[in-house]
């Protein structure tokens, strides 16, 4: 293993804290692998970039030797994460749950060391709780602590119902590093109420606590919401490597040095030294295009990586981008149709024209082809083009 110095360094990159990290200086002191636990709600079957943040955290804890234990939720994943919910989140069925775990399996090995990687269900212990067995874990917390929770106040001082079995929810959680013997937990920065209350049970039920280790939630491509489906921000890691690319080339520059530190695996000495190119004048798309053929090689191979350029569909000549991308700001009051939003924003001489080049199949978005009935969402930013010469890249605002 590597020195406890270095290993902290490796952990602690991009992280948004780590609880309590003394105790992890100690743990790591002992030159055993420790028991690394992140889990999982099978909620939604595709992943995008933003929940690899996590995932890429559990891979540098296998690089560094130690047991990394990927728990699919399939039991919590019943009651129903009410994590930054303002209403109660209804339960998936046993079905769906298990159907999206094989998905999420699937895609996690693209990033995870099958052979390093312990497959846990929580069902396996759950299932086996006693109705005695989940009173006594439900009488180690009061109902004050729990809405202490941000998110379970909010309802509550605003007169939004939460049903009883939310509560159970982060009490799971918690018990669930109790069934494994957690050394350390990952999770995002808004799971930090139920990492601590792994904490706090793994006492009560006379074991050491574990640490906690809370990842930050990645930015979309706008810049200033997580990246999220729903917002049309995002990066999906089963995207066409093309549209993977075009994305992370075409992203603002702001953006490139946090993608660097939480999505590469590059070191941060390389990521710094690319830091330097660039106040030294080098330019900036140069870099994002060594990220992007990293992450396209990571989901989708180093051949096509080294032709995703090529493939990335709203590239000129040579697959380069215009260098002076135009940057274009619409405000509208919804969504907008795709003709409206080209004829608005100048790409097109009028709707009728845009109407044309979608029957043609000319217009492409963030590389993909799209079709006259594509409606493009009130706070997304993506690179449009129309025909083979007129590129902008979009944001529409909400007015």
């Amino acid at each position: 293993m590597k020195s406890v110095e270095e290993q902290l360094a490796l952990i602690k990159r991009g992280a948004e804290e780590v609880l309590v990290e003394s105790e992890l200086v100690e743990k790591l002191k002992r030159g055993v692998p420790l028991r690394i636990k992140a889990g999982f709600d099978p909620t939604a079957p595709d992943l995008h970039l933003g929940h690899t943040v996590l995932i890429n955290k559990l891979r540098q804890f296998q690089e560094l030797g130690h047991q990394v234990i990927f728990l699919i939720g399939d039991f919590t994943g019943m009651i129903g994460d009410p994590s930054g919910k303002s209403a109660t989140r209804p339960p998936l069925t046993r079905e769906q749950v298990l159907d999206n775990a094989e998905t999420y399996k699937a895609q996690v090995f693209k990033i995870l060391d099958p052979a390093k990687t312990e497959v846990a269900f929580n069902s396996t212990w759950m299932e086996q709780l006693t109705p005695a067995d989940f009173i006594k874990l439900a009488s180690q917390y009061t109902v004050a602590r729990m809405l202490e929770r941000d998110d379970f106040n909010k309802r509550y001082t605003t007169n939004q119902p939460i049903a009883i079995h939310e509560f159970l929810y982060p009490l799971v959680q918690g018990y669930d590093s109790v069934a494994l013997k957690a050394d350390v937990e990952l999770g995002g920065t808004d799971q930090k109420f139920n990492l601590l209350m792994g904490r706090e049970l793994q006492r009560s039920y006379g074991q050491s606590s574990q640490c906690i280790v809370t990842m930050p939630l990645l930015e979309g491509l706008d810049g200033v919401k997580k990246m999220s489906k729903s917002l049309g921000n995002y990066i999906g890691i089963q995207e066409a490597p093309g549209a993977i690319y075009n994305k992370l080339v075409s992203m603002p520059d702001s953006l490139m040095w946090r993608y660097f530190e939480l999505l590469s695996f590059r070191s941060m000495d390389e990521i710094n030294q690319f830091k330097l190119d660039v106040e030294g004048g080098a330019n900036p798309r140069d870099i994002k295009i060594k990220l992007a053929e990293e992450i396209v090689a990571r989901f989708h191979g180093e051949e096509a990586a080294a032709n995703a350029h090529r493939s990335a569909g709203n590239r000129m000549k040579e697959g380069e981008l215009p260098e002076d991308l135009p940057e274009i700001e619409l405000s509208a009051t919804e969504d907008m149709p795709i003709s409206a939003l080209l004829n608005k924003a100048g790409l097109v001489k009028n709707a009728a024209a845009a109407r044309d080049l979608l029957g043609n199949g000319g217009v492409r978005v963030d590389g993909e082809v799209v079709e006259r009935t594509y409606i493009v969402k009130l706070g997304t930013t993506q690179v449009y083009q129309a025909g083979k010469k007129a590129f902008a890249r979009i944001t529409l605002k909400a007015e």
